[in-house]
């Protein structure tokens, strides 16, 4: 079962780390807005990103971890290419934060689930 589950994190994850990217290197004009303040609307996908590489791959934790924050700054240095958008120091910081702490909460799920 918990290998199913694996699975689906890892497709998850693969999914969600594709939508991020496309939002983040498409105009603003095509980027769903939100209310939610901006940091907050940065953590919580990278977060849930995270959380799915963590569990997905919570064998391997520590690099999906290191990868993930590459991935990050990818995204930021990407942005400096789209007109209208920009990278920003800031940005990176909260989303490395977040994707850092999804995947130890997800590597931790992962290992939790496994003993059960």
């Amino acid at each position: 079962m918990k290998a199913i589950i694996e699975n689906i994190a890892r497709v998850a994850a693969w999914l969600l780390a594709i939508i991020i990217t496309v939002l983040s290197v498409v105009p603003p004009s095509m980027r769903p807005e939100t209310d939610v303040p901006h940091n907050l609307e940065h953590f919580v996908p990278f977060l849930v990103t995270g959380v799915a590489f963590g569990f997905g791959y919570d064998r391997r934790a520590f690099l999906v971890a290191a990868a993930m924050v590459v991935f990050t700054a990818a995204i930021e240095i990407l942005q400096i290419f789209v007109p209208g958008r920009h990278a920003r120091l800031s940005d990176f910081v909260v989303d490395a934060a977040a994707v850092i702490a999804g995947v130890a909460l997800g590597a931790f799920a992962g290992r939790t689930w496994a003993k059960v």
